[in-house]
């Protein structure tokens, strides 16, 4: 894979929460600039570490379900879940050092 997939509320549970592998979720609109930015970012840790992670782009505008769900009040909104459950959350851009130091503890 290496890239990141589209994710919406119907396929969640099936693509996120039941993966074998940790999964990044980036909560996302296609209007926000800040999604932009962290979006390549994102993609570059995703190629990264292919086969240790996995990497999903929900779009907030269309999939409010889920992003209701779990809390997201302001995008970019990265969630890290592992064995089902979230683990890390990003809020806003970071640079990519420090979005791989919040989400490389949780591949090992």
């Amino acid at each position: 894979m290496g890239s990141s997939t589209v994710v919406t509320d119907e396929t969640f549970k099936e693509q996120v929460l039941k993966s074998s592998l940790p999964t990044l979720v980036d909560f996302w609109a296609i209007w926000c600039g800040p999604c932009k930015m962290v979006s390549p970012l994102v993609d570059e840790i995703a190629r990264e570490n292919e086969g240790k992670l996995k990497v999903m782009k929900l779009d907030v505008d269309e999939n409010e379900q889920t992003a209701m769900q779990y809390g997201v009040m302001s995008i970019p909104t990265l969630i890290l879940f592992k064995d089902g459950r979230p683990v890390e959350r990003i809020v806003g851009y970071k640079p990519k050092g420090d979005l791989a130091k919040k989400i490389l503890p949780h591949l090992g």
